[in-house]
């Protein structure tokens, strides 16, 4: 029996789950010999493929006249950069954190883009909405860890990452509702993989390649990383965010599992009960969403 577009919409969302983890761990692998920069400049370069071909895929891009040119490209600038840090610093915290920690601190992004919306684009959040803030941010905190003795500095690079993130795709919806969603995501590629290699020489320059294997992984974090860019914005294409959003926290017990299989590591004193409120958070924050869209 063939899959309707909302079960195939998810479907695509999880494997674009599994592969930006395979990318995480690639990255955590190769972060021993290479910088933060330049596993940020090697990923942006390869992101661009699947970027130019979601937008020749782009149904819209084609019926406008396939214009590159935007009105707004300051916006579309400042996005790019926010990409930039966002990625450094979560690669950075990758090769310092365990996976899995590294991994569930990003997911605090939901709760910054609530935050967000306030200030950038005037909405409104009722109590339901600042409360399932509040019960990630407990949760953030408790992933994080101020004053336990395993606390490290190195756990506010993704909490940092997750706020780079939720700017990121809170002034997504500032942008035109006539541009089409592969060209803002292609601005936002190309100019994070300028900033990236501008970074690069500034952060102790380009490595000798260590060994030919690492060649492989870093094509592989390539082209991981871009197959779930072009899976996850194909998905978003075919069903509402409010039904692929409560999977998105699908990606917390992966990077879990993956880190524990690979990396020997099993931080359960680290990631509970912190993760599952971060996961209450999101939760409850996409439930409000649907009530409001419903009603």
């Amino acid at each position: 029996m063939p899959l309707n577009k909302t079960t195939l919409a998810i479907l695509y969302s999880l494997i674009a789950i599994v592969f930006f983890d395979a990318m995480g761990l690639l990255i955590k692998y190769l972060s021993a010999s290479y910088t933060a920069a330049e596993l940020s400049a090697y990923r942006n370069l390869c992101g661009l493929i699947p970027s130019a071909l979601a937008l020749w895929g782009s149904a819209a891009w084609h019926r406008e006249g396939r214009f590159l040119k935007i009105r707004q490209w300051r916006l579309a600038l400042l996005r790019g950069v926010m990409l930039t840090f966002a990625q450094l610093t979560f690669y950075m915290s990758l090769g310092l954190l365990s996976f899995a920690t590294a991994s569930t601190i990003t997911y605090a992004n939901a709760l910054f883009l609530v935050a967000l919306a306030v200030p950038v684009l005037g909405e409104k959040v009722g109590m339901m909405r600042w409360s399932a803030v509040l019960i990630g941010f407990v949760g953030v905190v408790l992933v994080v860890g101020p004053g336990r003795d395993t606390f490290s500095n190195a756990a506010l690079l993704p909490l940092f990452a997750a706020f780079c993130y939720a700017l990121v795709g809170v002034t997504a919806r500032m942008m035109d509702d006539d541009v089409p969603t592969a060209l803002i995501n292609l601005y936002a590629s190309t100019i994070a993989a300028v900033g990236a290699f501008a970074l690069v020489p500034l952060l102790g320059g380009f490595s000798p390649l260590r060994a030919p294997s690492d060649l492989l992984a870093i094509a592989g974090m390539g082209v991981f990383g871009g197959s779930a860019v072009l899976l996850m914005i194909t998905a978003y294409r075919m069903a509402d965010q409010s039904d692929l959003a409560p999977f998105s926290y699908f990606g917390i017990p992966v990077a879990f599992v993956l880190g524990w299989v690979f990396y020997d590591e099993a931080p359960w004193s680290e990631l509970f009960p912190g993760a599952l409120l971060i996961i209450l958070g999101g939760l409850i924050i996409i439930w409000r969403e649907r009530r409001l869209r419903a009603g």
